[in-house]
């Protein structure tokens, strides 16, 4: 795949908030987008995203707003490698994992 892989880590108010199913479906209605997205443990929100450098820019930029009951207090970004796609089940193209 060309283009971006970026992986996100959210904190602040971002579970039990429905910020994890409002990124799946955001994520689910951009054809260009592959990734994830699960909860942590720690309270956080892990996504990777993959695809055109804007569109994944651009994920990320809602990743910052979120849903309205969420508060994002940060959220990092770092390089990611195609192979972190491996970790979605085979022929979804966007996944909700299990929390780790």
């Amino acid at each position: 795949m060309s283009g971006a892989i970026r992986q996100v880590t959210v904190r602040g108010r971002v579970q039990g908030v429905g910020y994890r199913a409002w990124l799946e479906h955001r994520a689910r209605g951009v054809q260009s987008l592959e990734g994830w997205v699960r909860n942590r443990r720690d309270g956080s929100v892990e996504a990777l995203f993959a695809g055109p450098a804007d569109v994944v820019a651009d994920m990320i930029a809602a990743c910052r707003r979120g849903p309205s009951s969420a508060r994002v207090e940060s959220v990092t970004e770092e390089p990611a490698g195609s192979d972190a796609l491996n970790l979605r089940p085979p022929g979804e193209r966007f996944s909700v994992l299990p929390t780790i």
